[in-house]
């Protein structure tokens, strides 16, 4: 049980700490959010990404109104889903028509104090670092009346805004080392960036899933982020780090996606079993995550663009497969189950590599019956056509831009 009176002050401290913040970089998704009282706002991202300032910032410019309250204080560890009468009382007082919500997901039968006060008329806005624990109880209790938005790290454009710095490639090598979760791009301390991987595992994970071995988590997590790009598989990770059970790892998977620590794609195909027993490949949130935790990425500049781009791409799609037949290619884009982009990346197009990268990215437009697709490259500009089909070369800073 909390007191009123410490519900009061913790409200009442959150709201004038966000207050004194430095509102930031606009971000630029505060424009696409809806903003709607029958319906509650989700906005749901990877720790430290920038959600609590979205918030600041939509309270400066919309809401000024609204009741704040983040979940993940310390004084309100304790909080049972009775003390919303409480919570009720003060939001009563304050006359606040607009709700916002910040890691409410950490309290048991959160999603029916939502739904009451949707039934009530407020407006209501929630962020989350956990998709599957929002997910869960959204789809219970909330079906229907939630629309959710996802926030990642800064995109290219907002680190050169942020920054002050022009779209060019050398901005672009620059983005590729240190990613863009706003409070490193602001500091350059890897600390930052050491501690926020710590977190994820422990607070994330460890603790809302009860896993005890945290030890073999934290040695698979540094594995599978030291490995983006490449392919994976449960049961030999079951057998890289003594796991008792594939399943387990497979768990851990999960959880890791569930946090948006890291993103397991798969091979595509028509049969959703072949596509679960496949190699998936994996990529991780951030490029700066990756340098900063991974030793293994000193000059290994190809996988760190091919991660880049795959964030370009789920930044607006969330069905991303790779293609592998005769050959392979990088990434197939999907559209409400359609092909819509077939990508292939290479850090350096060169006599020695050039027709299996080519070879690739023909096969899987022959396959799904595409005219047109691109060749990601740090610097090069090229076109290649073959049996009517046509093979884009670019820099990465144009494909991005």
């Amino acid at each position: 049980m909390i007191l009123r009176s410490t519900l009061e002050e913790v409200a009442e401290a959150q709201m004038s700490n966000l207050l004194q913040l430095d509102a930031g970089l606009k971000r630029h998704q505060l424009e696409k959010l809806p903003d709607l009282s029958s319906h509650a706002l989700i906005i749901s991202g990877v720790r430290r990404c920038g959600k609590s300032t979205l918030l600041h910032q939509w309270l400066k410019n919309k809401h000024t109104e609204a009741f704040y309250l983040n979940f993940e204080d310390p004084r309100l560890y304790e909080m049972e889903l009775n003390d919303f009468t409480r919570l009720d009382e003060i939001i009563r007082d304050k006359e606040s028509k607009t709700l916002f919500f910040d890691e409410i997901q950490g309290i048991e039968g959160w999603e029916r104090y939502v739904r009451q006060k949707l039934d009530d008329g407020l407006k209501l806005v929630i962020t989350g670092s956990s998709a599957s624990l929002l997910s869960r109880e959204l789809g219970t209790k909330l079906t229907g009346r939630h629309i959710m938005k996802e926030l990642f790290p800064f995109s290219w454009n907002e680190f050169c805004e942020f920054r002050t710095l022009e779209r060019s490639e050398t901005s672009l090598r620059e983005y590729m080392k240190t990613g863009g979760f706003p409070e490193y791009v602001n500091t350059g301390n890897d600390d930052i960036l050491h501690q926020l991987f710590e977190d994820i595992l422990l607070r994330d994970i460890a603790v809302r899933y009860g896993v005890r071995d945290v030890k073999t988590l934290q040695r698979l997590a540094l594995y599978l982020v030291s490995n983006v790009g490449n392919l994976v598989t449960g049961n030999r990770l079951k057998s890289l780090f003594g796991i008792g059970a594939t399943s387990t790892v497979m768990e851990y998977f999960s959880y890791l996606e569930q946090t948006w620590l890291l993103h397991f794609i798969p091979k595509f195909s028509y049969s959703a079993r072949k596509q679960s027993i496949n190699p998936r490949k994996v990529y991780a949130i951030d490029t700066g995550l990756v340098n900063v935790n991974s030793k293994s990425f000193s000059g290994d500049s190809g996988r760190i663009l091919e991660n880049l781009v795959f964030l370009h791409l789920r930044r607006s799609f969330r069905e991303i497969c790779y293609f592998s037949e005769k050959g392979e290619c990088d990434f197939v884009v999907l559209d409400k189950n359609q092909p819509v982009q077939i990508i292939q990346v290479c850090y350096e197009l060169s006599p020695d590599n050039l027709e299996r990268e080519l070879n690739g990215l023909f096969e899987a437009l022959e396959f799904f019956d595409l005219d047109k697709g691109f060749i990601v490259t740090q610097n090069q500009n090229d076109r290649f056509e073959r049996n009517g089909k046509t093979a884009e070369v670019l820099p990465c800073h144009l494909f991005f831009g």
